[in-house]
């Protein structure tokens, strides 16, 4: 993702690049971000460094980059856009107070086409919530061989949606064995991991005698890239407060 932000990044006449931050070990410090990324040198090497003055900081790694990159945020008082997903409780608590002082924008995904399916799933949970036969709900993700973190940030946030909605008081992640008949309060995830998959999920409501499905996949992780682009224009200028996707699309 880093080297999707650099390119194209680099190719926004409204953006300057001023700094590639890396971890202090990596292998490829002191090389030219643009070179890495592509699309030839930009004059920017890959730095294990704060960087310098910028207007907004985008987040797109591990959660220890990402409370690395909060706290120089908080210290310099500079807004923030966390793509990162993947955080244990006491590292989203600090976003929350982070929040207090700084713009802050956080969203498990930051794709366009995410979105509008979260809203989507949100509409739907709403107009099946007392139907008669009950809905029974389960979230099925894809990613990459090389993704970390299960279930994906995303289809946990897609959960917590249904779930604010539906009501649904147990999570089940998988199943296996005898499990027996399906409760109804109960909501399932579902991670696959293949290959180079970029990101899929699948929310599908079942019903006796009808199911509905809401599926949204990337094809390359371009559309994360101009997201969390279009997210760090919003950001710069914004009172302190914490943000997410729906405020950069007014959805």
């Amino acid at each position: 993702m880093g080297q999707r932000l650099i390119a194209i990044g680099s190719a926004d006449p409204e953006l300057t690049l001023v700094g590639a931050w890396e971890a202090p070990n990596h292998p490829r410090l002191g090389q030219d971000a643009g070179a890495l990324a592509g699309v030839g040198p930009i004059s920017l090497p890959l730095s294990p460094a704060t960087p310098g003055k910028v207007d907004v900081v985008i987040d797109f790694s591990v959660p220890a980059g990402a409370m690395s990159a909060l706290e120089f945020c908080v210290n310099e008082k500079i807004p923030l856009v966390i793509a990162t997903t993947g955080m244990e409780a006491h590292e989203q608590e600090q976003i929350r107070l982070a929040s207090r002082t700084l713009p802050v924008l956080w969203a498990p995904s930051m794709s366009l086409a995410v979105n509008l399916a979260m809203k989507l799933t949100a509409v739907a949970s709403s107009a099946l919530k007392d139907h008669p036969s009950g809905a029974d709900v389960e979230i099925i993700e894809r990613h990459h061989r090389f993704k970390e973190d299960s279930p994906s940030g995303t289809a946990l946030k897609f959960g917590q949606i249904v779930q604010s909605i539906m009501g649904q008081s147990v999570e089940r992640h998988g199943r296996e064995g005898r499990p027996g008949v399906r409760p109804h309060g109960e909501i399932g995830y579902h991670a696959v991991r293949v290959g180079d998959n970029p990101g899929e999920h699948t929310i599908v409501f079942g019903l006796l005698g009808e199911t509905l499905e809401i599926n949204v996949k990337a094809t390359n992780r371009d559309c994360y890239a101009h997201g969390a682009l279009a997210a760090a224009k919003f950001l710069v200028g914004k009172p302190a407060g914490l943000y997410s996707m729906n405020d950069v699309l007014s959805i």
